[in-house]
């Protein structure tokens, strides 16, 4: 007999991670990942025209590689793991840390930001896909529910730039090159909730897995014949920065332990928020005038933002 039909509750640690509640730390988790995301839209735009994507992805996920080691060996923390590990530790690296990123910097050299946003707030559909697909987890109807609403308001938040913007043969590209990078973000996802159920402490894995980016974003570089540069302003490097230490390490430690306590259905919701939050930041900084369209797609994605992180019954 079950601990629900025994009348007696299962702790929320003996659950698996998409059925357990939405507590506190949770929802701090959750707020460091939007509002580091948030701002990253604006580091991301200033990373551009110069220096090539992959090497300024390598140059960003360098720095925030070093800081993890720092905090890693600092901390004394597990580092020596079996051959099996590091080939998942590889494939969060490439998924998650590199390719998902190559694919949106190309893509937003074709389609306008608001188009970017809706493929990469379509996590929020494609993570549940993919935890049901190859983690065996039920798609729970709330979060379907509320990742289409999700999906929907950032499409209404960004509408008119999205019309207004024509669609080409080199948009039409662009939008594919983002949804690969949603796919590829939405499998980074699945594998790093693997690690996390063997057992493997989070801080470890993200150093490792950000090693293995560096790796690949180096080889890719030099396939490519990029020039390992930089643009020597305040304006690249203090960008470069902030996307390596907050957008980065403070944001994929809080995405992942999210992934983690939460599962990754109700987690991937954080990439609907994301482009609220940065409207809300685009407001304040670039002078962004809210519509009544762009105000009801807010309201939707915060409907959607309820329906999906609200506590499910069978973790009471």
């Amino acid at each position: 007999m079950s601990g629900s039909e025994s009348g007696t509750a299962r702790a929320p640690a003996e659950l698996p991670a998409h059925l357990r509640p939405f507590d506190a730390t949770a929802l701090l988790l959750y707020a460091l990942v939007v509002g580091s995301w948030g701002f990253s839209w604006i580091g991301l735009r200033m990373q551009l025209g110069v220096v090539a994507p992959e090497v300024s992805l390598l140059w960003r996920f360098l720095i925030a590689g070093a800081v993890m080691w720092v905090w890693v060996l600092g901390t004394r923390q597990r580092i020596v793991f079996p051959a099996r590990l590091h080939a998942a530790f590889v494939a969060v690296g490439v998924t998650m840390f590199s390719f998902n990123f190559i694919m949106y910097y190309y893509g937003g050299l074709t389609i306008p930001s608001g188009l970017l946003a809706v493929a990469f707030s379509l996590a929020a559909v494609g993570n549940p896909l993919m935890a049901a697909l190859f983690l065996r987890q039920p798609i729970a109807p709330r979060v379907a529910l509320g990742g289409l609403l999700g999906v929907t308001g950032v499409a209404a938040l960004y509408w008119p730039e999205i019309t207004g913007s024509g669609f080409s043969a080199a948009a039409a590209t662009g939008l594919v090159l983002c949804l690969l990078g949603t796919l590829s973000f939405s499998t980074g996802n699945i594998v790093s909730g693997m690690i996390g159920s063997r057992g493997v402490p989070l801080i470890p894995a993200i150093t490792w897995s950000m090693t293995y980016s560096v790796i690949f974003l180096f080889g890719l570089s030099i396939v490519q014949g990029h020039a390992f540069i930089i643009e020597p302003n305040l304006r690249y490097l203090g960008s470069l920065v902030f996307l390596a230490v907050i957008s980065s390490v403070v944001a994929f430690a809080a995405y992942i332990g999210l992934l983690r306590r939460i599962g990754p259905g109700r987690a991937g919701y954080a990439t609907v928020m994301f482009p609220v939050a940065a409207l809300s930041v685009s407001t304040v900084f670039e002078g962004y005038t809210w519509t009544l369209i762009a105000g009801f797609g807010a309201v939707l994605a915060l409907l959607g933002n309820l329906v999906v992180l609200r506590n499910p019954k069978s973790a009471r």
